[in-house]
């Protein structure tokens, strides 16, 4: 029997209330949070162990909250898994059955999600602040009969299992800070104010999760793409290989990734990995990028003198031609006339930044501060070249002309940024920091996906993430501007 509660005003907000008089399994109490027409209610098969939750709401997304949450209250580290399932057909293609963390009842609370909707869409949904706007994950799986949330310290992931298969994890995770103890449960929202859905919840599984082992040795590579405007993420290709550094070809159609010293591509929708011919070059490192007429690939290679060496191929592979004779060199940027090369290079125990003719000859060294200058990306106009660099104290973002006159720092505050790709209007640039304290940059760390005007200006954080390097060495914008490719990582225990 589903039962139906009175709603009462908190003083943040409308939350559903009740006095529980029946045992509810593995959770404490249940209420609708947020403004909902028709109250919800939850039905709990103790035979069965099945909670058949319904929900009403016109939605829950952007800064607020409509749904029927059943809840009890855990700290540390735990997972909730459930098989997952609607009842009747029809209703919303966005209503929502959820596994959920909260931070409070009150609805805009600070929150993640893992979210089954009604068309098959599942994703990995957050609110990093009370009142904040709600941004997803998507998986690159629909309609899975089981999910679960993971928490781990301060991060939060997302497993799926397909209908006959495994649990598997769905790629990619956001950092978030939620204050033990949180709330934790089950959740329905009919994305319609005028409706109430139910969804069946079973073979629920609460668990305390153990430490990660000192020095987890499995990695997890998602190569994701985030919307700049939205800040959504879509999983387009997750492994337990180590991958680095997409490039996102120019016609918009697939990417080009490293892997184990070799190159790889990938449709831009997913699927499997297609292996890039290059020859004699197995060493390939995450530094590399494709000219701006799309027929010619720029590499860096170790396989020939123990020291990263560029050159150049045809763009759907073939035998490399080099480029720079000294090492280490590892290229970062195309001019946009497609005649030269900028790259970084150690040369007499200082690194700077270079540039050289595409077809090759004598380098040409642009910066001559003392400490490390890196990953130089020309603006898509040839009037800048974008540069990061330490001479300051901290790692900032700074640029030049072509030829290293008008040097110019355009970040200046607290953490070390790395690598700056323009967007190919030319207005923005994205770029990856680090934690304060954080030298060089290091792969399995607390990073953030930025971004600010190509003049400098306001910075914006597109996403909180796991990763470092190989997370965006490389220039990896869409053609359209709208998007940029990238890597997380997650250790598996």
């Amino acid at each position: 029997m589903i039962r139906r509660w009175m709603a009462s005003i908190g003083f943040m907000g409308i939350v559903g209330l009740c006095a529980q008089s029946q045992p509810l399994g593995l959770f404490t109490d249940h209420c609708d949070v947020g403004a909902v027409k028709h109250a919800g209610g939850v039905s709990y098969d103790k035979a069965a162990q099945t909670y058949a939750v319904t929900g009403g709401g016109e939605n829950m997304w952007f800064t607020e909250d409509a749904l029927h949450y059943v809840w009890t209250r855990r700290s540390g580290d735990f997972s909730l898994a459930a098989d997952v399932a609607f009842k009747g057909e029809g209703g919303n293609a966005h209503r929502k059955a959820c596994l959920i963390i909260r931070q409070d009842l009150t609805p805009g609370s600070a929150y993640a999600d893992v979210a089954l909707h009604g068309d098959g869409l599942t994703s990995l949904q957050y609110r990093e602040a009370p009142g904040g706007m709600t941004r997803e994950i998507q998986s690159n799986a629909t309609a899975p009969t089981r999910l679960m949330i993971e928490r781990r310290g301060e991060y939060v992931f997302m497993s799926v299992q397909p209908e006959g298969g495994e649990m598997q994890p769905a790629g990619g995770s956001f950092r978030i800070t939620l204050s033990d103890p949180v709330y934790v449960g089950l959740g329905v929202c009919a994305h319609d104010n005028n409706a109430s859905e139910t969804a069946v919840f079973s073979n629920v599984e609460l668990t305390a999760l153990p430490p990660m082992p000192e020095n987890p040795t499995r990695l997890e590579s998602t190569l994701e793409v985030i919307d700049v405007a939205s800040k959504d993420r879509r999983v387009v290709y997750r492994t337990e290989d180590h991958i680095e550094a997409p490039n996102w070809s120019r016609d918009g159609s697939y990417f080009i990734f490293n892997s184990g010293g070799k190159l790889y591509t990938l449709p831009v929708e997913g699927g499997e990995p297609t292996l890039l011919d290059t020859g004699f070059a197995n060493r390939c490192n995450n530094d590399h990028g494709i000219s701006p007429d799309a027929t010619t690939l720029a590499i860096s290679d170790s396989s020939q003198n123990n020291a990263s060496q560029i050159y150049t191929l045809p763009i759907g592979g073939g035998t490399p031609r080099l480029v720079t004779p000294k090492g280490p060199s590892y290229w970062h940027g195309w001019s946009p006339d497609g005649k030269t090369l900028a790259y970084c290079a150690e040369r007499g125990g200082e690194f700077d930044v270079y540039s050289i003719p595409v077809d090759g000859g004598e380098e040409t060294r642009l910066t001559t501060a003392e400490g490390l200058d890196d990953g130089p990306d020309y603006a898509p106009d040839g009037n800048y070249i974008y540069f990061n660099s330490v001479r300051t104290g901290t790692m900032q973002i700074w640029r030049m002309k072509p030829d290293g006159s008008e040097q110019k720092q355009l970040t200046t505050d607290e953490y070390n940024d790395w690598f700056a790709h323009p967007s190919p209007d030319g207005t923005k640039l994205v770029f990856v920091s680090f934690e304060p304290g954080v030298e060089g940059h290091p792969p399995n760390k607390d990073v953030m996906l930025r971004m600010m005007p190509a003049e400098g200006g306001e910075i914006e954080t597109l996403a909180k993430l796991f990763g470092g390097q190989g997370t965006m060495n490389v220039p990896s914008w869409s053609p359209d501007g709208k998007k940029i490719a990238f890597v997380s990582y997650r250790l598996l225990p």
